[in-house]
């Protein structure tokens, strides 16, 4: 090979192999910032060529694409009943999506690996691809009554229903909510409009309550003690005498520990059930500092409190029973009001799993997945996340829990022809300020098809809100929607 032919060989080489790196470094390397760079348009268009799939729950249509006829933004989303269903299918804005739209996104925009086959008929078809359908697991008629009830009545907070045998959310709503429609056009500008005045609104209608927030339980934690001291003996049951002193003195404090309101609770010795019916303070946290702290968390870690972190598939916050510290804390974590802090998705499963005779099932909302011609390709497993406690225990602690909506704080969630059990709560917030109202329960008792768990938030029900006369009724019209009443 003579001189100036091995000179061009190299010099080809040399840029072939440039060539390459350059390649390499703008997909690898830069990828990410070309992607986020604002004058790349690419990506907007590429969000609207393809017809995600749908977002449904039983006969309703959730999210859905809508063919505008525009060549450069092709397929538009829109959430018929946005409101209702904003805190679960999220929004798919120019630039982000949330909840499941992000949850579910690979399979909703039909890049997900589960769906090769079905793009590969497609290419091959010489069909445009679509983006797979996701089913809920929710119940429109659960979701619609939560909604009715707690989001008309000017009311801050959130509700959640599980299906206890299988770990099904039932209903999943968050108050103050928001519409969609708004976030989801292909017009950068408007949508960052909407946006920023979603995200300056003080009431944070763009937060999961259900999901993404904790709050103190208050009394609805008593449950749980209760749960740790049928499962420390087995002769403990619901007739069993317990100390329950006007007020609980404290250890290492000059504070003590009183009844709701400074009440006493009956003549200083009561059976367990009268404790959680009347939701007395002293004989929960006297049981507690009892049993130690551990015994407490054990318990608690079980109904899934502190353990990993949940999704379902939106990522959900840790709830926690806070860090040991002394007699008097844990007297007062006993009843929820210390570092006490749930979600209301953990307290319905607390809710469930007792219903469920000591199994708690993990939560989840997607009920299955079908590629756009109908073919399944996933569909849900229920599986157990823990055995809070022994069958034995469950069912005195159901027993107990019935009685509270026979005879004690709860009787507003009484349904007629069903047995209902549940746990009131009113949880303290800080000085001066109302407290938060709380309510947990199932039903019927026999044979628990739902399970709820709602809070509505400090003064947005007043002054004098309490579990009893405040959360209960909500959580009764859920109930009684998934029941047929």
């Amino acid at each position: 090979m003579n001189g100036p032919l091995k000179r061009a060989a190299l010099a080809c080489l040399l840029m072939f192999g440039l060539l390459m790196i350059n390649v390499n470094y703008l997909q690898a390397v830069r990828a990410d910032d070309l992607r986020a760079n604002p004058r790349n348009d690419r990506n907007l268009y590429a969000r609207y060529e393809v017809e995600r799939g749908r977002i449904t729950a039983g006969n309703k249509v959730l999210a859905e694409s809508i063919d505008t006829g525009d060549p450069e933004f092709r397929f538009e989303r829109r959430y018929p009943e946005g409101k209702v269903y904003a805190p679960i299918t999220g929004f798919f804005a120019p630039e982000s999506e949330s909840n499941i739209e992000r949850a579910e996104n690979s399979l909703l925009n039909g890049t997900s690996a589960d769906l090769l086959i079905r793009r590969s008929i497609d290419l091959f078809t010489a069909k445009q691809s679509k983006g797979a359908n996701v089913d809920l697991t929710i119940n429109p008629r659960a979701q619609e009554a939560a909604y009715k009830a707690l989001g008309e009545s000017g009311k801050k907070g959130a509700l959640v229903a599980i299906e206890p045998k299988t770990g099904a959310i039932l209903a999943m709503v968050s108050i103050p909510t928001y519409d969609p429609n708004p976030l989801s056009k292909a017009n950068k500008a408007q949508v960052n409009e909407a946006s920023k005045e979603l995200e300056n609104d003080e009431n944070t209608p763009l937060l999961n309550r259900a999901v993404e927030r904790t709050y103190p339980p208050g009394s609805t934690f008593k449950v749980v003690t209760a749960a740790a001291y049928l499962e420390s003996d087995d002769t403990v049951g619901p007739e069993t005498q317990v100390d329950a002193p006007q007020r609980l003195d404290l250890p290492n404090t000059t504070a003590d520990l009183p009844n709701y309101g400074g009440a006493a609770c009956g003549a200083g010795r009561v059976t367990l059930s009268f404790a959680l019916e009347k939701s007395c303070n002293t004989p929960f946290g006297k049981i507690a500092m009892d049993l130690g702290y551990e015994a407490l968390r054990d318990q608690a870690a079980r109904f899934g409190i502190g353990g990993e972190q949940l999704a379902i598939p939106m990522p959900v916050a840790a709830s926690s029973i806070g860090p040991e510290e002394d007699q008097a804390a844990l007297a007062q974590a006993s009843i929820g009001q210390r570092s006490n802090q749930m979600t209301p998705l953990q307290m319905a499963m607390i809710a469930a799993g007792i219903a469920n005779n000591g199994v708690v099932m993990k939560p989840y909302l997607v009920n299955k997945i079908a590629d756009s011609e109908g073919g399944e390709v996933a569909s849900a497993d229920p599986d157990a996340l823990d055995t809070a406690m022994s069958e034995d225990s469950a069912r005195k602690l159901q027993e107990m829990m019935v009685n509270v909506v026979n005879k004690g704080t709860a009787s507003a969630a009484q349904i007629p022809g069903v047995t209902v059990g549940g746990k009131t709560g009113t949880a303290e917030t800080a000085q001066g300020r109302d407290p938060h109202a709380w309510f947990i329960s199932f039903a019927p008792a026999e044979d628990p098809k739902v399970a709820v768990a709602l809070i509505v938030e400090s003064g947005s029900a007043g002054s004098d809100a309490s579990g009893g006369q405040t959360a209960a009724p909500i959580a009764k019209s859920v109930m009684e929607a998934v029941l047929g009443r």
